[in-house]
Protein backbone atom coordinates (compact mmCIF):
# COMPACT_ATOMS: atom_id res chain seq x y z
CA UNK A 1 0.00 0.00 0.00
CA UNK A 2 1.06 3.54 -0.90
CA UNK A 3 -0.33 6.65 1.27
CA UNK A 4 -2.13 7.83 -1.69
CA UNK A 5 -4.12 5.26 -1.43
CA UNK A 6 -6.80 6.30 0.56
CA UNK A 7 -7.39 9.67 -1.57
CA UNK A 8 -7.63 7.52 -4.77
CA UNK A 9 -9.99 4.80 -3.22
CA UNK A 10 -12.28 7.05 -2.21
CA UNK A 11 -12.17 8.74 -5.33
CA UNK A 12 -13.77 5.74 -6.32
CA UNK A 13 -15.77 4.69 -3.99
CA UNK A 14 -17.30 7.92 -2.98
CA UNK A 15 -16.17 10.36 -5.44
CA UNK A 16 -18.89 13.01 -4.67
CA UNK A 17 -18.23 13.46 -1.05
CA UNK A 18 -16.13 16.94 0.57
CA UNK A 19 -12.81 15.47 1.14
CA UNK A 20 -11.42 19.20 1.91
CA UNK A 21 -12.66 22.80 2.99
CA UNK A 22 -10.66 25.93 2.59
CA UNK A 23 -12.19 28.46 3.13
CA UNK A 24 -14.87 29.35 0.56
CA UNK A 25 -13.37 26.60 -1.45
CA UNK A 26 -14.65 22.80 -0.96
CA UNK A 27 -13.31 19.81 -3.26
CA UNK A 28 -15.04 16.74 -4.06
CA UNK A 29 -12.76 13.25 -3.20
CA UNK A 30 -12.86 13.07 -7.42
CA UNK A 31 -11.69 16.78 -7.87
CA UNK A 32 -8.73 16.60 -5.18
CA UNK A 33 -8.09 13.32 -6.72
CA UNK A 34 -8.23 14.96 -10.57
CA UNK A 35 -6.45 18.09 -9.38
CA UNK A 36 -3.55 15.94 -8.20
CA UNK A 37 -3.18 13.46 -11.19
CA UNK A 38 -3.42 16.66 -13.51
CA UNK A 39 -0.22 18.17 -11.32
CA UNK A 40 1.74 14.48 -11.39
CA UNK A 41 1.56 14.75 -14.86
CA UNK A 42 3.15 17.56 -15.05
CA UNK A 43 5.58 17.04 -12.87
CA UNK A 44 6.52 14.06 -15.02
CA UNK A 45 6.57 15.96 -18.09
CA UNK A 46 8.76 18.12 -16.70
CA UNK A 47 11.12 15.28 -15.51
CA UNK A 48 10.53 14.32 -12.32
CA UNK A 49 11.36 10.64 -11.75
CA UNK A 50 11.12 7.61 -8.92
CA UNK A 51 12.52 8.67 -5.83
CA UNK A 52 12.76 12.52 -6.17
CA UNK A 53 12.01 15.26 -3.92
CA UNK A 54 9.37 17.77 -4.75
CA UNK A 55 9.22 20.81 -2.47
CA UNK A 56 5.78 22.58 -1.37
CA UNK A 57 5.92 26.42 -0.34
CA UNK A 58 2.51 27.07 0.02
CA UNK A 59 0.45 27.81 2.48
CA UNK A 60 -2.06 25.99 3.97
CA UNK A 61 -4.67 25.12 1.07
CA UNK A 62 -6.04 22.96 -1.81
CA UNK A 63 -2.71 23.77 -3.78
CA UNK A 64 -0.98 22.74 -1.02
CA UNK A 65 -2.86 19.26 -0.65
CA UNK A 66 -2.71 18.56 -4.28
CA UNK A 67 0.98 18.88 -4.24
CA UNK A 68 1.55 16.78 -1.52
CA UNK A 69 -0.90 13.71 -3.29
CA UNK A 70 0.60 15.19 -6.75
CA UNK A 71 4.44 14.50 -5.48
CA UNK A 72 3.73 11.12 -4.15
CA UNK A 73 1.36 9.81 -7.74
CA UNK A 74 4.33 11.19 -9.77
CA UNK A 75 6.35 8.61 -7.70
CA UNK A 76 8.71 11.12 -6.14
CA UNK A 77 8.52 11.93 -2.07
CA UNK A 78 7.37 15.41 -1.20
CA UNK A 79 9.07 18.15 1.33
CA UNK A 80 6.98 20.30 2.74
CA UNK A 81 8.23 23.79 4.02
CA UNK A 82 6.81 26.21 5.90
CA UNK A 83 5.61 29.32 3.78
CA UNK A 84 6.84 31.43 6.79
CA UNK A 85 10.53 30.22 6.22
CA UNK A 86 12.98 32.70 4.91
CA UNK A 87 14.72 32.28 1.86
CA UNK A 88 18.29 31.40 3.58
CA UNK A 89 16.43 28.67 5.10
CA UNK A 90 14.45 27.67 2.19
CA UNK A 91 17.26 27.91 0.38
CA UNK A 92 19.52 25.37 2.49
CA UNK A 93 16.21 22.68 2.55
CA UNK A 94 15.91 22.72 -1.06
CA UNK A 95 20.21 22.43 -1.30
CA UNK A 96 19.99 19.32 1.05
CA UNK A 97 17.15 17.81 -0.19
CA UNK A 98 18.57 17.81 -3.87
CA UNK A 99 15.41 19.03 -4.29
CA UNK A 100 14.30 18.47 -8.03
CA UNK A 101 11.11 20.48 -8.30
CA UNK A 102 9.47 23.42 -6.23
CA UNK A 103 6.10 24.02 -5.67
CA UNK A 104 5.05 27.91 -4.83
CA UNK A 105 2.62 30.22 -4.86
CA UNK A 106 3.69 33.04 -7.62
CA UNK A 107 4.07 35.81 -5.03
CA UNK A 108 8.09 34.11 -4.85
CA UNK A 109 8.29 35.91 -8.20
CA UNK A 110 7.14 39.01 -6.93
CA UNK A 111 9.01 39.63 -3.97
CA UNK A 112 12.29 38.37 -4.93
CA UNK A 113 12.52 34.95 -3.37
CA UNK A 114 12.59 33.25 -6.44
CA UNK A 115 15.73 35.87 -8.10
CA UNK A 116 17.52 35.19 -4.60
CA UNK A 117 17.04 31.54 -4.98
CA UNK A 118 18.90 31.58 -8.70
CA UNK A 119 22.08 32.73 -6.65
CA UNK A 120 21.61 29.74 -3.75
CA UNK A 121 19.88 26.63 -4.89
CA UNK A 122 16.64 26.50 -8.22
CA UNK A 123 15.43 23.30 -8.46
CA UNK A 124 15.31 22.28 -12.31
CA UNK A 125 11.69 22.32 -11.73
CA UNK A 126 9.77 25.53 -10.76
CA UNK A 127 5.91 25.51 -10.64
CA UNK A 128 4.19 28.53 -9.60
CA UNK A 129 0.52 27.58 -8.03
CA UNK A 130 -2.31 30.52 -8.10
CA UNK A 131 -5.92 29.42 -6.68
CA UNK A 132 -7.74 27.35 -9.04
CA UNK A 133 -6.35 24.46 -11.23
CA UNK A 134 -2.87 25.44 -12.17
CA UNK A 135 -2.33 22.52 -14.32
CA UNK A 136 -5.24 22.59 -16.42
CA UNK A 137 -3.44 21.14 -19.78
CA UNK A 138 -2.82 18.28 -18.47
CA UNK A 139 -4.67 15.23 -18.25
CA UNK A 140 -6.91 14.14 -15.22
CA UNK A 141 -5.63 10.53 -15.35
CA UNK A 142 -3.84 8.73 -12.75
CA UNK A 143 -0.42 8.31 -13.62
CA UNK A 144 0.85 4.63 -13.68
CA UNK A 145 3.03 4.28 -9.71
CA UNK A 146 6.43 3.12 -9.83
CA UNK A 147 6.62 3.28 -6.14
CA UNK A 148 6.73 0.23 -3.50
CA UNK A 149 5.85 0.72 0.06
CA UNK A 150 9.87 1.07 1.14
CA UNK A 151 10.57 4.05 -1.11
CA UNK A 152 10.66 7.32 0.66
CA UNK A 153 7.39 9.21 0.94
CA UNK A 154 8.68 12.42 2.29
CA UNK A 155 11.10 14.46 3.88
CA UNK A 156 10.39 16.53 7.01
CA UNK A 157 12.34 18.88 8.28
CA UNK A 158 13.12 19.72 11.99
CA UNK A 159 15.24 21.94 14.41
CA UNK A 160 18.69 19.57 15.20
CA UNK A 161 21.05 20.81 17.44
CA UNK A 162 23.74 21.99 14.93
CA UNK A 163 21.27 25.03 14.15
CA UNK A 164 20.45 23.63 10.90
CA UNK A 165 17.01 21.79 10.04
CA UNK A 166 17.75 17.89 9.82
CA UNK A 167 15.40 15.62 7.00
CA UNK A 168 13.36 12.71 8.81
CA UNK A 169 13.07 10.33 6.18
CA UNK A 170 9.37 8.39 6.16
CA UNK A 171 8.92 5.92 3.77
CA UNK A 172 5.46 4.65 2.76
CA UNK A 173 5.29 2.01 5.14
CA UNK A 174 6.49 4.09 8.18
CA UNK A 175 3.27 7.14 7.29
CA UNK A 176 0.83 4.08 6.88
CA UNK A 177 1.67 2.29 10.33
CA UNK A 178 1.40 5.41 12.00
CA UNK A 179 -1.55 6.71 10.51
CA UNK A 180 -3.04 3.80 10.87
CA UNK A 181 -2.67 3.13 14.40
CA UNK A 182 -3.84 6.87 15.59
CA UNK A 183 -6.96 6.34 13.42
CA UNK A 184 -7.32 3.14 15.57
CA UNK A 185 -7.26 4.79 19.09
CA UNK A 186 -9.17 7.62 17.93
CA UNK A 187 -11.51 5.63 16.46
CA UNK A 188 -12.02 7.65 13.53
CA UNK A 189 -14.55 7.18 10.43
CA UNK A 190 -16.23 8.69 7.55
CA UNK A 191 -18.20 10.22 9.71
CA UNK A 192 -15.22 12.43 10.96
CA UNK A 193 -14.75 16.02 9.82
CA UNK A 194 -11.62 17.41 11.11
CA UNK A 195 -10.01 20.75 11.66
CA UNK A 196 -6.51 21.88 10.93
CA UNK A 197 -5.42 25.31 11.97
CA UNK A 198 -1.87 23.71 12.09
CA UNK A 199 1.09 24.06 9.23
CA UNK A 200 1.14 20.85 6.38
CA UNK A 201 4.90 21.10 7.31
CA UNK A 202 4.78 20.21 10.73
CA UNK A 203 4.14 16.40 10.90
CA UNK A 204 1.12 16.92 13.08
CA UNK A 205 -0.78 19.42 11.10
CA UNK A 206 0.44 16.88 7.87
CA UNK A 207 -1.27 13.51 9.34
CA UNK A 208 -4.42 15.50 9.57
CA UNK A 209 -4.76 15.46 6.27
CA UNK A 210 -3.29 11.98 5.16
CA UNK A 211 -4.95 10.58 8.31
CA UNK A 212 -8.13 12.09 6.60
CA UNK A 213 -8.18 10.89 2.95
CA UNK A 214 -7.36 7.49 4.60
CA UNK A 215 -10.43 7.12 6.64
CA UNK A 216 -12.33 9.33 4.06
CA UNK A 217 -13.66 11.92 6.21
CA UNK A 218 -13.67 15.49 5.58
CA UNK A 219 -10.65 17.80 6.72
CA UNK A 220 -11.70 21.37 7.29
CA UNK A 221 -8.35 22.99 6.42
CA UNK A 222 -7.45 26.45 8.19
CA UNK A 223 -4.65 28.92 7.31
CA UNK A 224 -3.48 29.12 10.58
CA UNK A 225 -4.42 29.88 14.33
CA UNK A 226 -4.35 34.23 14.42
CA UNK A 227 -8.55 34.28 15.22
CA UNK A 228 -9.08 31.96 17.22
CA UNK A 229 -13.11 33.13 17.01
CA UNK A 230 -12.79 32.37 13.50
CA UNK A 231 -11.71 28.77 14.37
CA UNK A 232 -14.30 28.41 17.12
CA UNK A 233 -17.17 29.80 14.58
CA UNK A 234 -16.08 26.72 11.85
CA UNK A 235 -16.11 24.04 14.18
CA UNK A 236 -19.77 24.64 14.58
CA UNK A 237 -20.69 25.43 10.70
CA UNK A 238 -18.79 22.35 9.53
CA UNK A 239 -20.00 20.36 12.52
CA UNK A 240 -16.45 19.86 13.16
CA UNK A 241 -15.78 16.34 15.38
CA UNK A 242 -12.17 16.37 15.61
CA UNK A 243 -9.64 19.20 16.82
CA UNK A 244 -5.58 18.80 16.94
CA UNK A 245 -3.68 21.47 19.15
CA UNK A 246 -0.85 22.10 20.63
CA UNK A 247 -0.77 23.84 24.12
CA UNK A 248 -0.07 27.62 22.52
CA UNK A 249 -3.42 27.53 20.78
CA UNK A 250 -5.28 26.09 23.90
CA UNK A 251 -3.99 28.30 25.83
CA UNK A 252 -5.58 30.99 23.59
CA UNK A 253 -8.98 29.56 23.54
CA UNK A 254 -8.94 29.02 27.49
CA UNK A 255 -8.64 33.15 27.76
CA UNK A 256 -12.00 33.13 25.58
CA UNK A 257 -16.10 33.21 26.81
CA UNK A 258 -16.59 30.29 24.33
CA UNK A 259 -20.40 30.12 25.53
CA UNK A 260 -21.45 32.09 22.11
CA UNK A 261 -20.20 28.93 20.20
CA UNK A 262 -22.11 25.56 19.54
CA UNK A 263 -18.87 22.98 19.69
CA UNK A 264 -21.60 20.05 20.34
CA UNK A 265 -20.42 18.51 17.50
CA UNK A 266 -16.81 17.69 18.84
CA UNK A 267 -16.43 14.30 19.81
CA UNK A 268 -12.24 14.74 20.55
CA UNK A 269 -9.49 17.40 21.22
CA UNK A 270 -5.61 15.70 21.31
CA UNK A 271 -2.63 17.76 22.14
CA UNK A 272 0.74 16.78 21.10
CA UNK A 273 3.88 19.09 20.87
CA UNK A 274 4.10 19.63 24.55
CA UNK A 275 2.58 17.98 27.31
CA UNK A 276 -0.52 20.02 28.71
CA UNK A 277 -0.30 20.79 32.45
CA UNK A 278 -2.86 19.07 34.49
CA UNK A 279 -4.83 22.64 34.60
CA UNK A 280 -5.33 23.38 31.32
CA UNK A 281 -6.60 19.74 31.20
CA UNK A 282 -9.37 20.20 33.26
CA UNK A 283 -9.76 23.51 32.13
CA UNK A 284 -10.26 22.19 28.93
CA UNK A 285 -12.72 19.52 29.71
CA UNK A 286 -14.75 21.95 31.48
CA UNK A 287 -14.96 24.32 28.41
CA UNK A 288 -15.48 20.94 25.91
CA UNK A 289 -17.92 18.78 28.01
CA UNK A 290 -18.48 16.58 25.34
CA UNK A 291 -15.19 15.93 24.01
CA UNK A 292 -12.88 13.05 24.93
CA UNK A 293 -9.42 14.71 25.28
CA UNK A 294 -6.27 13.00 24.30
CA UNK A 295 -3.14 13.96 25.98
CA UNK A 296 -0.09 12.72 23.25
CA UNK A 297 3.49 12.58 23.01
CA UNK A 298 5.53 12.34 19.67
CA UNK A 299 8.25 13.73 17.71
CA UNK A 300 9.13 13.69 14.08
CA UNK A 301 11.29 10.73 14.20
CA UNK A 302 8.32 8.43 15.08
CA UNK A 303 5.33 10.57 14.72
CA UNK A 304 3.52 9.36 17.93
CA UNK A 305 4.64 7.15 20.25
CA UNK A 306 2.04 7.48 23.63
CA UNK A 307 -1.18 7.97 23.90
CA UNK A 308 -3.06 8.67 27.52
CA UNK A 309 -6.75 6.63 26.64
CA UNK A 310 -9.42 9.43 27.49
CA UNK A 311 -11.05 7.81 30.64
CA UNK A 312 -7.65 7.52 32.62
CA UNK A 313 -7.07 11.13 32.56
CA UNK A 314 -8.82 11.42 36.05
CA UNK A 315 -6.64 8.68 37.31
CA UNK A 316 -3.51 10.18 35.73
CA UNK A 317 -3.68 13.73 34.51
CA UNK A 318 0.13 14.22 33.82
CA UNK A 319 0.96 11.40 32.19
CA UNK A 320 1.08 10.85 28.49
CA UNK A 321 -0.03 7.54 28.08
CA UNK A 322 0.85 3.92 27.62
CA UNK A 323 2.48 3.03 23.60
CA UNK A 324 0.40 3.33 20.90
CA UNK A 325 -1.10 0.13 19.24
CA UNK A 326 1.38 -1.81 17.62
CA UNK A 327 4.40 -0.44 19.39
CA UNK A 328 6.75 -0.62 22.07
CA UNK A 329 8.49 1.61 25.00
CA UNK A 330 10.56 1.69 27.78
CA UNK A 331 12.57 4.04 29.77
CA UNK A 332 16.63 3.49 29.75
CA UNK A 333 19.82 4.19 31.91
CA UNK A 334 22.96 5.69 30.63
CA UNK A 335 24.22 1.98 30.91
CA UNK A 336 21.72 0.78 28.57
CA UNK A 337 19.67 -1.14 30.72
CA UNK A 338 16.30 -0.65 31.04
CA UNK A 339 14.70 1.31 34.24
CA UNK A 340 11.95 -0.29 36.77
CA UNK A 341 9.28 1.93 37.59
CA UNK A 342 9.36 5.61 38.67
CA UNK A 343 13.53 5.70 37.60
CA UNK A 344 13.80 8.92 34.95
CA UNK A 345 15.83 8.34 31.62
CA UNK A 346 15.58 8.28 27.84
CA UNK A 347 12.54 7.17 25.99
CA UNK A 348 13.49 4.35 23.66
CA UNK A 349 11.36 3.44 20.94
CA UNK A 350 10.10 0.19 18.75
CA UNK A 351 7.90 -0.35 15.94
CA UNK A 352 7.20 0.43 12.69
CA UNK A 353 6.84 4.09 12.99
CA UNK A 354 10.34 4.24 13.72
CA UNK A 355 11.93 6.37 10.76
CA UNK A 356 14.46 6.14 8.43
CA UNK A 357 16.89 8.05 9.40
CA UNK A 358 17.76 12.03 8.96
CA UNK A 359 18.64 12.63 5.03
CA UNK A 360 22.09 12.30 3.80
CA UNK A 361 23.56 12.98 7.90
CA UNK A 362 24.79 9.15 8.62
CA UNK A 363 26.50 10.35 11.55
CA UNK A 364 23.13 11.68 13.18
CA UNK A 365 21.32 9.00 12.29
CA UNK A 366 23.69 6.41 14.42
CA UNK A 367 23.34 8.18 16.73
CA UNK A 368 19.32 8.72 16.82
CA UNK A 369 18.40 5.53 15.25
CA UNK A 370 20.51 2.61 16.98
CA UNK A 371 19.82 -0.99 16.22
CA UNK A 372 17.30 -3.18 17.69
CA UNK A 373 16.61 -7.14 19.31
CA UNK A 374 15.98 -8.25 15.34
CA UNK A 375 18.70 -8.04 12.61
CA UNK A 376 17.93 -4.75 10.39
CA UNK A 377 15.11 -3.00 13.27
CA UNK A 378 15.95 0.30 14.25
CA UNK A 379 15.45 1.69 17.55
CA UNK A 380 14.78 5.30 18.18
CA UNK A 381 16.61 7.30 21.08
CA UNK A 382 14.03 9.90 21.28
CA UNK A 383 16.61 12.63 23.88
CA UNK A 384 13.87 12.73 25.91
CA UNK A 385 13.37 12.22 29.43
CA UNK A 386 10.63 10.37 30.96
CA UNK A 387 9.22 7.62 34.24
CA UNK A 388 7.05 4.74 33.77
CA UNK A 389 4.31 3.43 36.70
CA UNK A 390 4.00 0.04 37.83
CA UNK A 391 0.62 0.34 35.22
CA UNK A 392 3.04 1.39 32.28
CA UNK A 393 1.95 5.06 32.00
CA UNK A 394 4.56 6.95 31.14
CA UNK A 395 5.53 10.39 32.25
CA UNK A 396 7.68 13.53 30.49
CA UNK A 397 10.57 14.79 32.64
CA UNK A 398 12.14 17.01 30.41
CA UNK A 399 14.28 16.99 27.15
CA UNK A 400 18.07 15.86 28.22
CA UNK A 401 19.52 19.03 26.82
CA UNK A 402 17.04 21.32 29.31
CA UNK A 403 17.87 19.67 32.40
CA UNK A 404 18.78 22.21 34.61
CA UNK A 405 21.54 21.88 36.90
CA UNK A 406 21.51 23.87 40.11
CA UNK A 407 23.17 23.78 43.44
CA UNK A 408 23.83 20.60 42.66
CA UNK A 409 21.05 19.33 42.30
CA UNK A 410 19.21 18.20 38.61
CA UNK A 411 15.41 20.16 37.91
CA UNK A 412 12.84 19.30 35.13
CA UNK A 413 11.53 22.30 33.80
CA UNK A 414 8.48 20.66 33.21
CA UNK A 415 7.68 19.94 36.93
CA UNK A 416 7.82 23.79 37.64
CA UNK A 417 6.18 24.84 34.83
CA UNK A 418 3.42 22.13 35.97
CA UNK A 419 3.20 24.45 39.06
CA UNK A 420 3.80 27.79 37.26
CA UNK A 421 0.07 26.83 35.06
CA UNK A 422 -1.85 25.98 38.60
CA UNK A 423 -1.56 29.65 39.68
CA UNK A 424 -4.61 31.59 38.49
CA UNK A 425 -3.86 33.84 35.69
CA UNK A 426 -0.81 32.04 34.83
CA UNK A 427 -2.00 31.45 31.21
CA UNK A 428 1.43 30.44 29.90
CA UNK A 429 5.02 29.34 31.60
CA UNK A 430 8.26 28.51 30.35
CA UNK A 431 11.15 27.19 32.47
CA UNK A 432 14.81 27.84 31.59
CA UNK A 433 18.44 27.72 33.00
CA UNK A 434 20.75 30.46 32.35
CA UNK A 435 24.05 31.46 34.04
CA UNK A 436 24.84 32.00 37.54
CA UNK A 437 28.40 32.14 38.79
CA UNK A 438 27.55 30.72 42.15
CA UNK A 439 24.25 28.33 41.01
CA UNK A 440 25.78 27.05 38.03
CA UNK A 441 22.59 28.04 36.15
CA UNK A 442 19.65 29.75 37.53
CA UNK A 443 15.93 28.71 37.52
CA UNK A 444 14.51 30.94 35.39
CA UNK A 445 10.59 31.14 34.73
CA UNK A 446 9.16 33.31 31.84
CA UNK A 447 5.57 33.92 32.09
CA UNK A 448 2.46 34.86 30.14
CA UNK A 449 0.03 36.03 32.42
CA UNK A 450 -2.87 38.58 33.81
CA UNK A 451 -0.56 41.10 35.35
CA UNK A 452 -3.46 42.93 37.39
CA UNK A 453 -4.01 39.45 39.53
CA UNK A 454 0.14 37.94 38.81
CA UNK A 455 3.05 39.64 39.96
CA UNK A 456 6.78 38.51 40.87
CA UNK A 457 5.90 38.02 44.33
CA UNK A 458 2.66 36.11 44.20
CA UNK A 459 4.66 33.65 41.49
CA UNK A 460 7.64 32.95 43.97
CA UNK A 461 5.13 32.26 47.03
CA UNK A 462 3.04 30.01 45.00
CA UNK A 463 6.44 27.88 43.90
CA UNK A 464 7.79 27.86 47.67
CA UNK A 465 4.12 26.49 48.73
CA UNK A 466 4.35 23.70 45.91
CA UNK A 467 8.27 22.92 45.15
CA UNK A 468 11.30 22.41 46.64
CA UNK A 469 13.74 25.02 47.34
CA UNK A 470 16.28 24.28 45.28
CA UNK A 471 13.31 24.73 42.32
CA UNK A 472 12.23 27.45 43.39
CA UNK A 473 12.81 30.33 40.35
CA UNK A 474 15.31 32.81 41.33
CA UNK A 475 14.24 34.90 38.29
CA UNK A 476 10.66 35.90 37.01
CA UNK A 477 10.09 37.87 34.04
CA UNK A 478 6.80 38.84 32.43
CA UNK A 479 5.83 38.90 28.76
CA UNK A 480 3.22 39.47 26.13
CA UNK A 481 3.91 35.94 24.25
CA UNK A 482 6.60 33.23 24.42
CA UNK A 483 8.36 32.73 21.61
CA UNK A 484 7.16 29.42 19.29
CA UNK A 485 8.49 27.81 16.43
CA UNK A 486 5.70 26.45 14.03
CA UNK A 487 4.64 22.92 15.32
CA UNK A 488 3.49 25.39 18.55
CA UNK A 489 6.27 24.38 20.59
CA UNK A 490 7.92 27.15 22.85
CA UNK A 491 11.63 28.30 21.60
CA UNK A 492 13.40 27.79 24.75
CA UNK A 493 16.85 28.39 23.23
CA UNK A 494 16.10 31.76 22.53
CA UNK A 495 14.97 32.78 26.35
CA UNK A 496 18.23 31.42 27.21
CA UNK A 497 20.25 33.13 24.79
CA UNK A 498 18.26 36.50 25.37
CA UNK A 499 18.99 35.90 28.69
CA UNK A 500 22.77 35.79 28.53
CA UNK A 501 23.05 38.60 26.30
CA UNK A 502 21.01 40.47 28.92
CA UNK A 503 23.43 39.21 31.08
Amino acid sequence: MLVQDGLERHAERTPEKTALVCGERRLSYAGLDAMANRLANALIAAGVRRGDRVAVYLPNGVEAAAAIFASLKASAAFVVVNRAVKIEKLAYILKNAEAAALIADPRIAQDGTLEGLRARYLPPVVMLAGPGDFTAAFPAARPASKAIDLDLACLVYTSGSTGEPKGVMSDHSNVLFAAQSIISYLKNSAEDVVINALPLSFDYGLYQLLMTTMFGGTLVLERGFVFPAEILGRIGAERVTGFPGVPTMFAALLALDLGGFDLSSLRYITNTAAALPPSHIEALRRKFPGAAIYSMYGLTETKRTLYLPPEQLDARPDSVGIPIPGTEAWVEGPDGAKLGPDEVGELVVRGRHVMRGYWRDPEETARRFRPGPIAGERLCYTGDLFRMDKEGYFYFAGRKDDIIKTRGEKVAPKEIENVLHGLDGVFAAAVVGVPDPLLGQAVKAVLVADRSRVTAQRVLAHCRAHLEDFMVPKLVEFRRELPVGPSGKVLKRELVECAESRG
